[in-house]
């Protein structure tokens, strides 16, 4: 009766038991065998699976590196801005949304948005660096396959001032002219890969910083430009231009001491922030790239070579043949017609016939050599992208009408910066001294060994007959403070035109301060001024009032000259409308019944107009130029400046 029921069936519960136990126990073995293969022989592959799932890798750009003036003021600097980028395929299905939307915001062109959302392509740029307000009309959209990303735009704060020194940067961040060119490698930002784990949606959740790198962002430039006397050198340079409807002109500051360049203007003016604005020819820095003929600017230096080899003293008499002098085919004239006169009469009154004369006494190759000494003919050594180095043919190739020319500053080519190194030279003693325009240029400047090319006797005495032209009745007088010797020499050199010399001129001074001891140099020249080319009526006065300015600024004005100033000021009563059309860029000052547009005035402007009408603005922010201000223009005039608890009447933001 054993293995049957009770109906006589066999029972098989028990092998099916068995049955299902082998066939756990093999799912189980096969379970193993695949889990050991698996963490075995698939482990590796399978965790970099799940990094790819979990874990995504980013790339975070440093900021580009600022660039600074001596005192830490901000020259050029970087600020986020956004951009616009498309993934094609998946902004297709939406085409024309897209399309139309982005032409709606960004003003890109619906044709050109549908060919670039057809073009296969998996990454197209639709706009970079768009406005904030685009950027969150472009956000609110929610368009697909649109994306916005972060980059850093250049600002130079500052407008244009020092606008072609810095140069400027392209859209893809590479400085392309200027400081910006010259330092790019410097100060061009690094890049770090950091880890950023994803939800299972693929949401970035930025728990993890490890493998951020420290430090990425590129490195600041000091230059050795001082902001103020730029400013102060530019707003000289600008009025006397248009004054005497010049093309162009440049101002060169320099520390003698050190040798640091405390200015380089240019006009007309350029400003960096709307590069693509403007020419090629506007963005130039001519103190470095365009070559003069100086003219009588030259003199002094001839004076120092012939007195270095003794040909001459500064009583030595040479006759002047009354102001007519022909030499070959060619006649030199003279503008103050004289006989006999001495060297140091030579150099006041500026007689081409006297300097052609002392340079045949020192012979061609003799002056050859200090010019070569002084650095005509050779770069500056200052590094300034597109520098050019000048024109001076050997000597050997001189007839006797090119040593007379070249003696008067004809028939040679100077760069603004050769010219005022090689005054440098006669400031410093007699030593040739670099200019410096960066504070920090690493390996990117070389520096020379000092050159001794007068000896200080001689240096003195040139700087005393320099004193001359300024101080008594020479071509400088336009250049005299009150209180304060001033060294100089006047410049007005005739163009070369075709088949010869035209009637457009090259209108200089170069003036060192104090004059027996100068502590700053300052070289001033106007282009194709037409109204007066004289360079002691064009140039010196801005000379004068950069000199002035520079002093004033570090304390070294004596009380004589801001006596004198004072009266100056007063006799010629410049009211502030005047004043703010002359300096700033924005509307005349209007004191009427509303507030005016200070937006863009120079922060100091802005003061003096708003003191004058009885109000002193609360001051908001860091800089040199009014941005924003309350109440807004064409507002009525607040009625009082404070009530008790409210001090906010008038605010300036500055940037």
């Amino acid at each position: 009766m054993t293995g049957k029921t009770k109906q006589g069936k066999k029972d098989f519960s028990k092998a099916k038991i068995i049955l299902v136990m082998i066939f756990f126990g093999l799912a189980l073995c096969a379970l193993w065998v695949r889990a050991g293969w698996v963490q075995l022989h698939e482990g590796e592959w399978l965790e970099k699976m799940a990094a790819r799932q979990n874990f995504t890798a980013e790339l975070e750009f440093g900021e580009r590196g600022r660039i600074l003036d001596r005192n830490g003021n901000m020259l050029a600097t970087s600020v986020e801005a956004k951009s616009v980028y498309l993934v094609p395929p998946k902004a297709k299905p939406a085409v024309d949304k897209v399309a139309g939307t982005l032409n709606r915001i960004l003003g890109v062109s619906a044709g050109t948005m549908r060919a670039r959302i057809n073009s296969g392509k998996k990454f197209v740029w639709v706009k970079r660096q768009i406005t904030d307000k685009q950027a969150l009309a472009i956000k609110e959209a929610d368009l697909p396959g649109v994306h916005l990303s972060t980059e850093y735009t250049r600002l130079y704060p500052n407008g244009h001032l020092a606008g072609q020194v810095l140069g400027f940067v392209g859209i893809d961040g590479k400085g392309l002219e200027g400081i910006e060119k010259q330092f790019n490698e410097r100060m061009t930002p690094g890049k770090a890969r950091f880890v950023v784990q994803r939800d299972a949606r693929g949401r970035k959740l930025y728990l993890d910083s490890q493998g951020r790198e420290v430090n990425i962002d590129g490195k600041d430039v000091h230059l050795t430009i001082d902001a103020h006397i730029q400013n102060a050198a530019e707003q000289a340079l600008a009025a006397s231009v248009e004054k005497y409807h010049g093309t162009a002109g440049l101002v060169i500051a320099v520390e003698v001491k050190s040798g640091d360049i405390l200015a380089m203007a240019n006009y007309p003016f350029f400003n960096p922030n709307v590069y693509g604005r403007t020419k090629a020819s506007v963005r130039r820095n001519r103190a470095a790239t365009d070559v003069y003929e100086p003219g009588s600017s030259l003199k002094p230096l001839l004076i120092g070579a012939a007195l270095q080899e003794g040909v001459v003293d500064p009583d030595k008499l040479y006759f002047c043949e009354n102001g007519r002098w022909r030499i070959g085919r060619k006649t030199i004239k003279d503008t103050h017609p004289a006989a006999w006169q001495p060297v140091r009469k030579i150099l006041r009154y500026s007689s081409n016939i006297g300097m052609a004369k002392i340079a045949m006494d020192l012979g061609a190759g003799k002056y050859h050599e200090y010019l070569s000494k002084l650095g005509f003919g050779h770069e500056t050594g200052i590094r300034i992208p597109a520098e050019r180095s000048g024109i001076v043919h050997p000597p050997e190739k001189w007839r006797k009408l090119d040593l007379a020319a070249i003696s008067f500053g004809q028939a040679i080519g100077v760069t603004g910066l050769q010219l005022a190194k090689s005054f440098l030279c006669l400031a410093n003693g007699g030593v040739m001294k670099d200019l410096r325009l960066v504070k920090d240029p690493g390996k990117t400047q070389e520096t020379t060994q000092p050159v001794r090319v007068f000896s200080e006797e001689v240096t003195d005495t040139v700087l005393a007959l320099m004193e001359e032209v300024v101080q008594m009745d020479g071509t400088g007088r336009k250049a005299r403070i009150q209180g304060i010797t001033v060294a100089g020499k006047t410049g007005t050199a005739q163009k070369a035109a075709v088949g010869g010399y035209g009637t457009k001129y090259l209108s200089s001074f170069v003036g060192l301060v104090p004059g027996d001891k100068p502590e700053y140099l300052v070289i001033c020249m106007v282009d194709e001024p037409t109204k007066n080319d004289y360079g002691g009526t064009v140039a010196a006065p801005v000379v004068r009032e950069v000199m002035i300015d520079t002093l004033a600024y570090n304390g070294m004005l004596p009380d004589a000259a801001g006596e004198a100033l004072a009266e100056e000021n007063t006799v010629h009563d410049i009211d502030s409308t005047e004043l703010a059309q002359t300096l700033a860029p924005t509307p005349a000052f209007d004191a009427g019944n509303t507030v005016p547009n200070i937006k863009g005035m120079p922060v100091r402007r802005a003061l003096e107009l708003l003191v004058k009408k009885g109000i002193v603005p609360v001051l908001k922010g860091d800089g040199m130029t009014v941005t924003g201000q309350k109440p807004a223009p064409g507002s009525p005039w607040p009625e009082e400046q404070q009530t008790e608890g409210k001090n906010d009447v008038f605010v300036l933001w500055l940037s």
